[in-house]
């Protein structure tokens, strides 16, 4: 009797490979997993080589800088040159910096949103500004010192009961006619939306006779990227951003300045709406109704 034919959908009468024996590595995955590790290493080098070189010609800068700043420390003008050294590191760390609107040149408080230490480098080679920093600040190997050269006003943010004292030392500091920058945020926000103003600082304008003037900064679409990391170290942030590919477009849109009030809360609002609104216009997602805090 004749056995019927295998059926062709079944399966039947394939030759199948004998039960046990291995059936043969893909050789194909194995090369696209070297060929990613490959890139991974080619990618990591390009980015070691990109901050070895940043960071070179920064060195290189700095010490250019600081032999002028000598020079003109003993003519009396050694500020043009922090200003110098601040504006020429933005650009050698990859950033162009853009102004618009008209940056008052003296007896003016700027206050500005805040994402990343790259503000610093942006505000201070625009406008010559000296800034408000928290007093760890200070101990901070090489930027400490270059901190306290620039003329940075130091204060405790954790001490509540220091509030007077350090408004009263922000305000003697704007009495020189040298504008400072406040982040009244009282740290880094997280590219989307605005934290709440502290008012505390704001008070030290009035006192001193000067106006506040809001200034946004806008990193566009890269916010998010440059905004620093709340479990971020200071040494992560800073691999990351040097490492960073390709030029960072940073845009300083300088406000109308406030209307001069007495009343700090007052102030602190204003500033916070205004600077909610022109980051909003610009894709800056604008803050749903952020309060004023505290202070």
């Amino acid at each position: 009797m004749t056995s019927p034919p295998p059926d062709r959908h079944s399966g039947e009468g394939r030759d199948l490979p004998p039960v046990g024996r291995p059936s043969k590595p893909d050789r194909g995955a194995g090369l696209r997993r070297d060929d990613g590790e490959r890139l991974a290493q080619s990618t990591n080098l390009t980015i070691i080589f990109r901050i070895v070189l940043r960071v070179g010609m920064l060195i290189g800068f700095l010490l250019y800088c600081l032999v002028g700043y000598g020079i003109a420390r003993v003519a009396g003008t050694p500020l043009t040159w922090v200003r110098r050294f601040l504006k020429g590191a933005a650009r050698v760390l990859g950033a162009d910096v853009t102004v618009e609107g008209t940056p008052l040149p003296a007896n003016v408080l700027y206050v500005a949103n805040h994402l990343s230490w790259f503000d610093i480098l942006a505000m201070g080679g625009a406008t010559g500004t000296a800034f408000v920093s928290k007093d760890s600040v200070a101990a901070w190997p090489v930027v400490g010192w270059l901190a306290r050269v620039g003329g940075t006003i130091f204060i405790a943010r954790t001490s509540r009961a220091a509030a007077r004292s350090q408004a009263d030392a922000l305000a003697a500091a704007l009495a020189t006619g040298r504008p400072a920058t406040l982040f009244p945020e009282g740290t880094v926000d997280d590219g989307r939306t605005l934290l709440p103003f502290r008012a505390a600082l704001f008070g030290a304008a009035p006192a001193a006779g000067v106006v506040v003037q809001p200034v946004a900064i806008d990193y566009g679409t890269a916010a998010t990227e440059i905004a620093w990391a709340q479990d971020e170290t200071a040494l992560a942030v800073a691999r990351r951003l040097i490492g960073r590919a390709g030029r960072l477009a940073v845009t300083l849109r300088f406000l109308a300045p406030l209307a001069p009030s007495a009343d700090r809360k007052q102030l602190a609002a204003a500033a916070q709406a205004a600077i909610d609104a022109a980051l909003g216009d610009r894709g800056y997602p604008l803050s749903p109704g952020s309060p004023i805090a505290p202070g």
